[in-house]
C-alpha cells in the first residue's frame, strides 16, 4: 500500500521522492567515464556491515586494485571515518576512490570486479550500486531521494532520450538492497500516476 504526500510516495516505511518516477537517467560512462567514482567530498559510504566485509576479504581484492590505491589502503585500511563521522572508502589524494581502477580510461570498481571473478561473496557498496538515489534515514524508516550532479548531465540527456526513470534503471541495485515485492510496487506507482507499465513504453 502507498500513500502520496505531495512530491513524496510512501510505501511502507519507505518514503520515496516522485523525483525517481519523474526524472530520467542512465549512466552513460562513455561520456562521464565513472566520474562519479572520482570526484567528491569523500569516499563511497558504506554501511556498518559492508565496511566490516571489506575488512574481512582486502587480501582478495587487492589483486584487482592499482598501485595507488594499494597504497592508500596499506596506509588507512580498507575504510576510514570522514568529517561527518561516517565510514567510507579511502581515497587517493583526496581525489578518487582507493578502489576505483581505470578500463580504457573509464572508472570501474576494483570491489565489483572481484564480485565478478567470484574472489568475494559481495558487490560494490550500496551507496555505488544505488547512485544517483541517495538514502537518508529517519526516525521510522528512510526516504529515497535523487541526487543530481552535474557530472552526470549526460546519463539524463540519455535517459531522456530513452524514457528511462531513474527507478526503472536502479532496478537491479533496488532489488538487491530493498527486494523485489518493493521494487514492483515502484512500478504499480508509477503505472497508476503516470500510466506508464513497461509495456506501454
Amino acid at each position: 500500500m502507498c500513500f502520496i504526500i505531495a512530491m513524496m510516495i510512501q510505501i511502507g516505511d519507505k518514503i520515496v521522492s516522485r523525483d525517481l518516477f519523474e526524472h530520467h537517467f542512465i549512466c552513460h560512462l562513455e561520456k562521464c567515464e565513472g566520474n562519479c567514482c572520482i570526484f567528491g567530498d569523500s569516499g563511497a559510504p558504506l554501511e556498518d556491515h559492508e565496511a566490516e566485509m571489506i575488512e574481512q576479504h582486502l587480501e582478495k581484492i587487492k589483486p584487482f586494485m592499482r598501485a595507488e590505491g594499494l597504497r592508500a589502503i596499506n596506509e588507512d585500511g580498507g575504510w576510514v571515518i570522514d568529517n561527518d563521522g561516517d565510514k567510507v572508502t579511502p581515497l587517493v589524494g583526496w581525489e578518487e576512490c582507493a578502489f576505483v581502477v581505470f578500463e580504457e580510461g573509464v572508472a570501474r570498481c576494483a570491489i565489483e570486479r572481484a564480485y565478478e571473478q567470484n574472489s568475494i561473496p559481495f558487490q560494490k557498496p550500496v551507496s555505488c550500486h544505488l547512485y544517483p538515489i541517495r538514502v537518508n534515514k529517519l526516525k521510522k524508516g528512510i526516504a529515497l531521494n535523487y541526487h543530481q550532479w552535474s557530472i552526470c548531465e549526460s546519463a539524463r540527456q540519455l535517459g531522456k532520450k530513452e524514457g528511462v526513470p531513474v527507478f526503472r534503471f536502479l532496478k537491479d541495485p533496488i532489488t538487491r538492497v530493498y527486494g523485489k515485492e518493493f521494487y514492483n510496487e515502484l512500478e504499480k506507482v508509477y503505472e497508476e500516476i503516470y500510466n506508464q507499465s513497461p509495456e506501454n513504453l
